[in-house]
């Protein structure tokens, strides 16, 4: 016999350590956001993809910190 099973919800109560419910909280609040609507007007639709078709400038602080070494290939991180 095959059919389908009528979806239950039901109220769930853990106890979990704060660094679980984080991750919990910051995976709800990333699902949120991709399915977050967002309006324009014709002309702030045409201002937004001005700016992303715009070419790239490079920020000096990430160009520096890609440039930087990782601390396990300068020996700083031995102890």
């Amino acid at each position: 016999m095959t059919g389908t099973a009528k979806r239950k919800d039901y109220p769930l109560s853990m106890r979990l350590p704060e660094g679980d419910i984080a991750m919990i909280d910051r995976a709800a609040e990333e699902v949120l956001m991709e399915n977050t609507l967002l309006r324009m007007t014709p002309e702030g639709f045409a201002a937004f993809v001005q700016a992303v078709s715009a070419p790239a400038t490079p920020v000096p602080e990430m160009v520096a910190c890609l440039h930087r070494k990782a601390p396990w290939e300068n020996g700083a991180a031995k102890r």
